[in-house]
């Protein structure tokens, strides 16, 4: 005589039953580590938010200098709205104007442009920033 059960409690019992077999291996990969262990996540983390704030802080101050205020009022570029948009740059955007900020100052201080080159360069800087905010908004 042959067992009849209805489908539904068939599907049920081979549920239970692979459950009940698939129970150990679960526990096994639950017990493992992550890929990536959590503290290097979070020291991963902590860089990049410390990265941000260095670069935050070069353009920034590199924007907030008088002679960059004077080049961006030439053009009637508002150094405030300048500066105000520098935080809204994605990290990477950032960490590219802090690198172009940081050799403008460098080729600055060389002696290695002309004021009228540093005008531009300047105003190039702060096109950049605008324009790359406009196609983020």
């Amino acid at each position: 005589m042959a067992l009849s059960f209805p489908r539904s409690t068939a599907a049920a019992l081979v549920t239970f039953t692979l459950g009940l077999l698939l129970l150990p291996f679960a526990a096994k990969l639950q017990a493992q580590d992550h890929v990536v262990p959590a503290a290097d996540l979070q020291q991963q983390i902590q860089n990049t938010a410390h990265a941000r704030e260095q670069n935050l802080a070069k353009v920034q101050k590199f924007f907030s200098e008088e002679c960059v205020k004077k080049a961006l009022k030439t053009t009637r570029m508002d150094p405030q709205k300048i500066q105000k948009a520098i935080p809204s740059l994605s990290d990477e955007e950032l960490a590219r104007l802090a690198s172009q900020t940081d050799k403008v100052q460098r080729d600055i201080a060389a002696g290695a442009l002309t004021n009228t080159q540093i005008t531009y360069i300047i105003i190039a800087l702060a096109t950049a920033l605008l324009v790359t905010l406009i196609f983020v908004a």
